[in-house]
């Protein structure tokens, strides 16, 4: 990537596809930052690589070396969807998703940001009431590398039967760093964080409850912090979701509560991610993965119907994390904005009063926005 001060920006970013309806929606992705790149005169530089149910298919491993040799010499990376029903075997060894687990490993990222947005044209979609999903903007900060999921587990078996055990773990500088990362958000936007956690029952909650006030008390004194249990968290999601502007949370929770709000945006295709490692000091941005919430929907892969405004967001937010392009993430996010408005959408948003457009004629849609 160019020095930050120099108004043309040259970046390598990483393709992965995957499984699916990933191709296609990384294709719309990459449409849309061409139409950056042409109107801002930058240069992105594209590496397609393997990851999930492909590159089992193709080298017998869901994480192919090479695919980590390019992603951790690239600026960031765009990825699809991994899995389906081909390689859905509880029992296998090789699963596509431990290609998921292990770039996000090999690439140190510590951070899930999902922005939920409520927009005001897609309202009619989301099952709340309409009042209730006026002003909805926040992001859901989930921390990515620690808790249950990696915790030590067991399975033990015996005369009565059998006994599981999932060790959750977190360390003071584990919930530190994603802390920071959820304060440097709110302090860029309204400048309030809720902090989500089960302190009243987990010994891990309440380290996250001490370390994140500590954070916010020493270091970003002019946030304004609430602390909800998860539980709580999970009814205010519904009852006054505009309510929220950055929401910090341990890795399950943060899982849940993300699907729980995607809801609120009326379309599971219209949600972006970016999952994000430790700033680059060297280029002042951070490295990162970006993708759309949703799985890789083998049952419609391939027939241009699958909603690629979650990857083209996604896209948005590389350029915003990871190159340092806030004007070019938000062209994209304001023309993804008057897109929808117009009515044009993929089958999953649009109703009887719509225009129903394939997935690479919304994806052009935007660029052709962009362009003007």
């Amino acid at each position: 990537m160019s020095d930050a001060a120099s108004q043309t920006t040259h970046a390598t970013i990483v393709l992965l596809p995957g499984d699916g309806v990933g191709p296609e929606v990384v294709g719309a992705a990459r449409l849309v930052l061409d139409a950056v790149a042409a109107r801002w005169s930058h240069s992105f530089e594209y590496r397609d690589a393997l990851i999930g149910g492909a590159a089992i298919d193709a080298t017998g491993t869901a994480l192919p070396p090479e695919t980590i040799r390019l992603c951790t010499s690239s600026d960031a990376v765009i990825l699809g969807a991994v899995g389906g029903p081909k390689w859905d075997d509880p029992a296998g060894t090789i699963r596509p998703e431990q290609g998921l687990l292990g770039i996000r490993k090999a690439l140190g990222l510590f951070a899930n940001l999902r922005p939920v947005r409520a927009e005001p044209s897609m309202i009619h979609a989301s099952p709340l009431k309409v009042e209730l999903l006026a002003g909805v903007d926040f992001v859901v900060v989930r921390e990515l590398t620690g808790g249950i999921y990696f915790g030590e587990k067991t399975l033990e078996r015996d005369e009565g039967g059998e006994r599981a055990t999932d060790l959750c773990v977190y360390t003071t500088a584990e919930v530190e760093r994603v802390v920071r990362v959820a304060c440097e958000l709110a302090r860029a936007r309204k400048g309030r964080l809720t902090s989500v956690d089960k302190a009243n029952v987990l010994e891990t909650s309440r380290l996250w409850r001490r370390v994140t006030t500590r954070v916010v008390r020493d270091e970003f004194p002019e946030l304004v912090l609430d602390h909800l249990l998860v539980d709580s968290a999970a009814m205010r999601l519904i009852q006054a979701p505009a309510s929220f502007d950055v929401i910090v949370t341990e890795n399950m929770f943060g899982d849940i509560l993300t699907d729980e709000a995607a809801v609120l945006a009326g379309s599971i295709g219209l949600l972006p991610s970016a999952s994000l490692g430790p700033v680059d000091r060297s280029r002042r941005h951070r490295m990162g993965l970006y993708e759309p919430i949703h799985g890789s929907a083998p049952t419609i892969a391939g027939q241009g119907v699958v909603n690629p405004i979650g990857t083209v967001l996604s896209a948005a937010l590389l350029l915003r994390h990871s190159l340092g392009l806030e004007k070019e993430a938000g062209a994209i996010e304001r023309a993804v904005h008057l897109v929808l408005a117009s009515g044009a959408g993929t089958p999953d948003i649009v109703s009887s009063w719509g225009t129903r457009v394939t997935t690479s004629e919304l994806a052009q849609a935007v660029a052709d926005r962009l362009e003007r």
